[in-house]
């Protein structure tokens, strides 16, 4: 059972791979410059070691849903709830990149009323 809320938790993400993949190169083409890389990067492969791990241990010791997984359940279905927030909230401008248009607009609305980043502080903070 728990491989399986992985195993979906780790194919809903690689859908928002799709999504920023796609926003990416229209963003690109509309030339934005990329900021970070060497971060994106590192958080992409922590995201990836930690699924893997995640999945490995849980097959090693046979691991059954108890309390506690029903509290990380609720934290990453939180987690990923915020992610297709900031997702729809975005649009275009959303990527797992830092991308910044020449006239980039500053989005203030919705979650960014509460924090500047709220896929940083409440969705992959709560997810890893």
């Amino acid at each position: 059972m728990i491989i399986l809320i992985v195993f979906t938790f780790f194919t809903l993400r690689l859908y928002s791979l799709f999504i920023s993949i796609r926003h990416a190169k229209q963003l690109q083409l509309k030339g934005a410059t990329e900021y970070g890389k060497r971060n994106s990067t590192w958080l992409a492969l922590t995201h990836i070691a930690i699924y893997v791990v995640a999945t490995i241990e849980a097959w090693l010791h046979q691991t059954i849903m108890n309390s506690l997984s029903i509290i990380g359940l609720v934290l990453m279905t939180f987690a990923y709830m915020i992610l297709f927030m900031v997702i729809k909230t975005l649009g275009p401008i959303w990527t797992l990149k830092l991308y910044i248009l020449p006239q980039h607009p500053i989005i203030k609305s919705g979650l960014f009323k509460i924090t500047k980043h709220p896929n940083y502080f409440l969705n992959i903070v709560p997810e890893l």
